[in-house]
């Protein structure tokens, strides 16, 4: 699932005709970087949440059958918070034999491999976790050396937006507005949360200037095409 329902409010005047995924890097729209990232990973069926202009999102990217990929949309008539776009989602992205499905904030930029993603045991969720940037120096959790994730810690990491989740992580839980963050902080007070350390690039696309020096870096080949 690709999270791409939020009005990108920090983004604007940019996104006040065109909703955040569509906003181009390095010749492409930053959707269509987790789209490609994906399908070399081996993932063919796509979810896509959209809120904000998203009919722009499914005339741009269509069902995908052209880049061989299936993707379908979960449209919310106002965004739902990460946790419950998920919620919405979730007969999309689970069956009765697939209960682990991967998770994308759609403002990121990447070159983490999603092929890495595999199942923990005992967890519930698996974070991929990265070096704090200077937006956000403190950190979001702490990943201890054997792979639990815990809330707090003398080394803490940054949530990079990428991550494998477990339907079981919402049992119980109603549809509406949720964040996903609160949901996260519970599994990992019962040690069911797992992560992994990337070393590699990542961007938050949060702001126009970070947007810019993503398509600067793209285009100078200061962050790698290659998949």
């Amino acid at each position: 699932m690709i999270l791409a329902a939020g009005k990108g409010e920090r983004m604007r005047p940019l996104t006040l005709t065109t909703p955040k995924p569509l906003l181009p890097a390095g010749g492409k729209p930053l959707i269509v970087h987790h789209l490609e990232r994906l399908k070399a990973a081996g993932f063919r069926e796509i979810v896509i949440n959209h809120a904000w202009l998203g009919t722009q999102i499914e005339a741009e990217l269509g069902n995908g059958s052209n880049d061989g990929l299936a993707i379908e949309y979960s449209r919310e008539s106002d965004p739902l918070e990460t946790a419950g776009g998920i919620l919405q989602a979730l007969p999309l992205l689970t069956s009765s034999d697939e209960e682990w499905f991967v998770v994308i904030n759609g403002d990121i930029w990447c070159d983490f491999d999603l092929a890495h993603l595999t199942p923990p045991e005992h967890a519930d969720a698996l974070l991929v976790m990265t070096g704090n940037p200077d937006h956000n120096p403190a950190g979001d959790f702490c990943l201890r050396a054997d792979g639990t994730v815990i809330e707090s810690g003398p080394e803490a990491l940054t949530f990079t937006g990428i991550s494998l989740l477990n339907r079981r992580l919402f049992s119980g839980l109603t549809p509406g507005t949720r964040k996903l963050a609160p949901i996260l902080r519970d599994a990992m007070n019962r040690g069911r949360v797992q992560g992994i350390r990337h070393t590699g690039h990542w961007m938050d696309i949060g702001t126009p200037e970070r947007l810019r020096e993503l398509d600067r870096m793209l285009r100078e080949g200061g962050l790698s095409h290659d998949l």
